[in-house]
């Protein structure tokens, strides 16, 4: 890193916001934003810890070419749902987005940790797509499996 103190402030904030939720919705909220932002290096990255922590890759495709017909519980489509909305017009939010996952069994907590993700993967995004970042070598093979999926 260039900035080794700013890779660690970042490592900190993200721990801290990562710890609070199950890692499955973490990483279905992160790719929900990634896939928002079309953020190729991300949706592949957090492609990989899904595949790694049980995800198939078949149902990693649903869920990237759609995932509100993947056969995911209705808690993950509307936190995935209100994910992409933060990623791509959070000034248009409203307390309806919010009730809506409380209705469905979301904490204020989780709500706020949702968000959170969410904006601090818009930030991470768009600091890799400015610089060209690319997927790790270690990626290569899942990179190539998702191709025709990912954004340019």
């Amino acid at each position: 890193s260039l900035r080794p103190e700013v890779l660690e402030a970042w490592r900190t904030f993200q721990g801290s916001i990562r710890k609070n939720l199950r890692l499955r919705r973490y990483e279905l909220v992160t790719l929900a934003a990634a896939m928002a932002l079309k953020c190729r290096y991300c949706v592949v990255a957090h492609s990989a810890v899904l595949i790694k922590n049980g995800t198939s890759l078949d149902q990693l495709r649903t869920i990237i070419a759609n995932f509100r017909n993947a056969g995911l519980e209705q808690p993950e489509v509307a936190m995935m749902e209100f994910s992409e909305k933060v990623a791509k017009s959070a000034n248009a939010m409203t307390q309806a987005d919010i009730d809506l996952l409380r209705a469905l069994g979301f904490t204020d907590v989780e709500i706020l940790d949702i968000t959170l993700t969410a904006t601090m993967r818009s930030f991470a995004s768009k600091t890799f797509d400015a610089l060209g970042a690319e997927a790790d070598p270690a990626y290569g093979e899942l990179e190539n499996q998702l191709s025709d999926l990912l954004p340019l």
